[in-house]
């Protein structure tokens, strides 16, 4: 279960007098970016996660904060053992799953939608930050290359494991019932220690190449190719 996310606005606030407008009920940004009152120079109406839970925190008290993202955690890893017995299960093949919840005055949470094809573009630079970060830990946490040696690490990046037959918690979680929307400021640190932790599993083995390296490498021998093309070019 991955750290990190937004919390999504309305321009327009709410009220439960106007239901035909939906500039009111719906928080997506193809439709908020139309209400005249929507001023990206002053919002983009999107939160990071632990601004929200520093906002709940303030308001509401450390009690209901964390009994709301323990609820929502909680939503989340029911929803998929309930499907579990229809879902895709192909050795060959991943899925990343992106939740809609919506949080009612009661700080409540509540399961919108489950995106299978959650959208990866972003048009801030937080956005790219978040989702770069994502596909990155997504890509680490596949292990192409079988650097886990069949085991599951307690966390890559932003990633936690939270459920492997049971629900799991590791200690580093303190007194969390749930790491969702805590910092993930130390996600580099966990990365590194998660490198340290594969090669202590195979202490001989060669340094392995991360998919994201990889890429780094491709669009490096690339260049590399085209300025060799042009210098043979410059000659003749």
């Amino acid at each position: 279960l991955y750290r990190e996310g937004f919390a999504r606005f309305t321009a327009t606030r709410y009220s439960k007098e106007d239901f035909d407008n939906p500039m009111v009920h719906l928080t997506n940004h193809a439709i908020q970016k139309k209400d005249d009152a929507y001023d990206a120079s002053v919002s983009d109406l999107k939160w990071s996660f632990p601004s929200l839970k520093r906002y709940m925190l303030t308001k509401h008290g450390p009690a209901a904060t964390t009994e709301c993202w323990a609820g929502i955690h909680n939503i989340i890893t029911g929803s998929l053992k309930a499907v579990q017995g229809v879902m895709i299960n192909d050795k060959h093949c991943f899925e990343m799953y992106g939740y809609d919840v919506m949080i009612d005055d009661d700080l409540k949470p509540w399961l919108i939608e489950v995106n299978a094809s959650p959208s990866m573009s972003s048009d801030t630079q937080t956005d790219h930050d978040l989702k770069f970060g994502l596909l990155d830990d997504m890509l680490t946490l596949i292990d192409m290359t079988g650097s886990f040696r069949g085991q599951l690490p307690p966390r890559v990046g932003g990633f936690d494991l939270v459920y492997d037959g049971e629900p799991k918690r590791h200690e580093s979680w303190g007194s969390y019932p749930t790491m969702l929307g805590c910092n993930n400021r130390d996600r580099e640190d966990a990365l590194r220690r998660l490198k340290k932790w594969t090669e202590s599993l195979d202490p001989n083995a060669e340094k392995k190449v991360r998919p994201s390296d990889a890429v780094t490498i491709v669009s490096y021998m690339q260049k590399e190719k085209r300025e060799k093309e042009k210098l043979e070019k410059e000659k003749e």
